[in-house]
């Protein structure tokens, strides 16, 4: 390839990047969002932008409403929800879910570790009359905050040397004052979740929360798929009682197992 033709493979990588910056930022906007606006966020000139923006309209993927803001289209919609539906954990682990929201009055996660987060793949509020957590299906939070993340990585990271390298040069985040931040503290935790068996958040990844998880087989018996939790307003429900139904929790989980 000569010279000509690279740069006009990196320019059009470079476009590419600009469009899925606009189509990530999208997401962002339920209720739209004007091209001054969109351009400010993304930091990109207006020009750009709408040359992004006209991809993604011509593929379905954006829309323009009445009022001229732009919102992701039905096209992205239809692919995200064919996708989030055909993946066997979610359709699998679903009923376990509604059950655990059901009994509990809380809300029901069910996760996956990707690196340093936890990816959240299926979630269930309650039926009624609680207060709704800001978790969303597709979300993220710190793997080293969240209980189920704590209870994939206690799989992974048997030793202080795993769980330094595994932090590497990252800077682990403090959500709360409670949160472990060092990996000496979070060898601790790792420790006594696979003694346990099952892995608590004590207002580690926000103020007032408490969680409490436990591994999900879907595959192997040995290495978990994902991890279910069920997380509650602490005034509400406290991580003790939660604690106490750790025995409930997996008979629910194993029922669905092996249904």
């Amino acid at each position: 390839m000569d010279t000509t033709g690279r740069v006009a493979q990196a320019e059009r990588l470079v476009g590419s990047d600009r469009v899925l910056a606009v189509l990530k930022e999208l997401a962002r906007y339920p209720e739209g969002i004007g091209l001054d606006e969109l351009s400010r966020v993304v930091g990109s000139p207006k020009p750009t932008v709408h040359r992004a923006l006209v991809a993604l309209r011509r593929a379905g993927l954006a829309e323009q409403d009445a009022r001229g803001h732009y919102v992701l289209g039905d096209e992205f919609l239809r692919l995200a929800f064919i996708h989030h539906e055909a993946r066997p954990d979610h359709v699998r682990i679903l009923p376990v879910l509604n059950e655990l929201a059901t009994r509990f009055g809380e809300t029901a996660h069910y996760a996956v570790l990707d690196n340093h987060s936890i990816v959240y793949r299926s979630k269930v509020d309650p039926p009624s009359g609680a207060i709704r957590l800001t978790s969303t299906v597709g979300g993220r939070n710190p793997a080293h905050t969240t209980a189920v993340g704590k209870l994939l990585l206690a799989y992974r990271l048997t030793t202080l040397e795993a769980v330094d390298a595994w932090v590497g040069t990252t800077t682990l985040e403090r959500r709360t004052p409670k949160s472990k931040c060092t990996a000496s503290d979070l060898l601790v935790d790792l420790e006594e979740i696979r003694a346990n068996g099952y892995s608590t958040d004590d207002q580690e990844n926000e103020d007032g929360v408490t969680c409490i998880a436990v591994p999900v087989f879907l595959g192997t018996t040995s290495d978990p798929s994902g991890a279910v939790s069920v997380s509650a307003l602490a005034y509400r429900t406290s991580l003790r009682t939660l604690v106490d139904a750790v025995p409930r929790i997996r008979d629910i989980v194993d029922g669905q197992r092996s249904a």
